[in-house]
């Protein structure tokens, strides 16, 4: 690591190994040199004077990259793709005429773009999966666990736990199906010219059309997609990116929303993210368990959401057929939107894997709050012994406040069953009411509502991508 230089906390401390590597220069480059042999292919496929000897020079060359020539060439000519053009030529001196030929700089440089946002969210994909396998798994083993529910952050009906994971579980899905088809749709820029005409192509084949509309679909095929997209300026249209971050950005808001109720039920002791042996929670405070891990999840996600406003605003500013002011953001953006969800998905599985939950806590939470809960029930079995219903709603609602000034003012234990055990109007012994306080007479159709969401929604998601499951993920720091 360089001390005396900026470097991205993105590659030093979050991201994968493999996500930096798609986004490294030597993946970047080698997809030129893939992309200007099967330009060259076809080409020569199509009739053009170019060699199989040609052909084999650039493939012989394909992975050595002299990466210092392109550099030194480029301080000189001030053009990236015009270096690595001359650099591959002093290793192909037999192709070098050929190379690039009738393309322009976006041929290599948006085709490789795509292919790596295409790679990049086949790594995202995978490790979404892994997230949702795991989900998948908490809420199936704590499906008939009641907690107490919260809406507003106030106590609300009982739920479980299971099935309040299978509310993160179902916004990962949506993510899930929004990635599959932004992928899916993926095209490649193809070889369009300067300004999207493929004028240079008409004029390399002697105003063939047939021949030219011939090109795009065999590069396509060569790189592995079905088909280029239909027109184009000079470059693919920057909503693709749109499109891209704004996958990045709905997983992230996901992920935040998990991680923020994992830092609220740990607030409250009842479930809590991994905490290593020898981890430091505070550098003063020896004692505590800070969920370090779901505070960088949220900080993370934070930057890709916001991140995803920078192809959205470079979509909506270029002009006609282009401009340059995409390029350095581009450069910033994507990658970095990337790197940063890599880092929240790891974080994510990692979390997600170790969680622990306390049931005990979360049984002596819901049994304080539970009378409260409860009284719709012990109002119905008071009628059917006779009572009035109108004459106990209102009782009840007085007694519910006694017992909550009880709890609240005077800091003592719920005595709610107490205070309805005492009024003859009920006609319920404490026994009886005690009887009624099984929590999971509360939870409604949770369990249920679990296996038929994994079931039906989750597993055949898992079915098919059964090759991707088992990824462990390694937190840096």
């Amino acid at each position: 690591m360089s001390t005396d230089r900026y470097t991205s906390p993105l590659s030093e401390r979050y991201a994968s190994r493999e996500m930096q590597y798609i986004f490294s220069p030597e993946m970047k480059f080698k997809t030129w040199r893939k992309l200007w042999i099967a330009l060259a292919e076809t080409e020569r496929e199509l009739g053009l004077d170019i060699t199989e000897e040609q052909i084999n020079e650039l493939k012989e060359h394909a992975e050595d990259i002299n990466f210092e020539v392109a550099k030194e060439r480029e301080k000189l000519v001030r053009h990236d793709v015009m270096s690595h053009v001359y650099a591959y030529g002093q290793q192909c001196p037999k192709a070098k005429g050929i190379i690039h030929l009738g393309a322009t700089s976006c041929y290599v440089g948006d085709n490789t773009d795509i292919i790596i946002m295409a790679e990049a969210l086949k790594l995202v994909k995978k490790k979404l999966v892994n997230v949702m396998a795991e989900l998948a798994k908490f809420a199936d083993t704590y499906k008939a666990l009641p907690t107490l529910a919260f809406t507003h952050f106030q106590p609300a009906q009982p739920t479980t736990v299971g099935k309040r994971a299978t509310l993160w579980l179902q916004e990962f899905m949506m993510d899930y199906e929004d990635l599959e088809y932004v992928l899916l749709s993926l095209k490649l820029l193809g070889s369009k010219g300067t300004t999207g005409t493929q004028a240079s192509f008409l004029e390399l084949f002697d105003g063939d059309n047939e021949t030219v509309d011939k090109i795009d679909p065999m590069i396509a095929e060569k790189m592995g997609f079905k088909e280029c997209y239909g027109v184009s300026g000079q470059t693919y249209s920057r909503k693709v990116d749109t499109r891209v971050a704004n996958v990045l950005a709905g997983i992230a808001a996901s992920a935040y929303k998990m991680s923020n109720d994992i830092r609220l039920l740990q607030h409250l002791k009842e479930v809590e993210e991994p905490f290593e042996k020898n981890q430091i929670g505070s550098s003063a405070m020896a004692y505590k368990r800070n969920p370090m891990r779901s505070e960088r999840i949220g900080s993370l996600s934070r930057y890709v959401m916001i991140d995803a406003l920078n192809p959205a605003i470079t979509s909506a500013t270029q002009w006609f057929e282009r401009t340059l002011d995409d390029s350095a953001n581009k450069r910033l953006s994507i990658p970095e939107g990337f790197l940063a969800i890599d880092g929240v998905l790891d974080l994510c599985l990692n979390v997600v894997d170790g969680l622990v939950v306390y049931d005990k806590v979360i049984t002596k939470r819901l049994m304080s709050e539970l009378p409260f809960m409860a009284t719709e029930n012990i109002m119905m079995d008071a009628v059917k012994k006779g009572g009035d219903r109108q004459e106990l709603h209102e009782k009840i609602r007085k007694l519910s406040m006694e017992a909550g000034a009880h709890v609240k003012q005077e800091g003592l234990e719920n005595n709610l069953l107490e205070l309805i055990a005492a009024d003859p109007a009920f006609n319920l012994t404490i026994e009886e009411l005690q009887a009624s306080m099984e929590p999971s007479r509360y939870v409604g159709r949770s369990p249920r509502q679990v296996e038929k969401f994994l079931k039906n929604s989750i597993q055949p998601i898992l079915d098919a991508n059964k090759d991707f499951i088992g990824l462990k993920a390694e937190i840096n720091v």
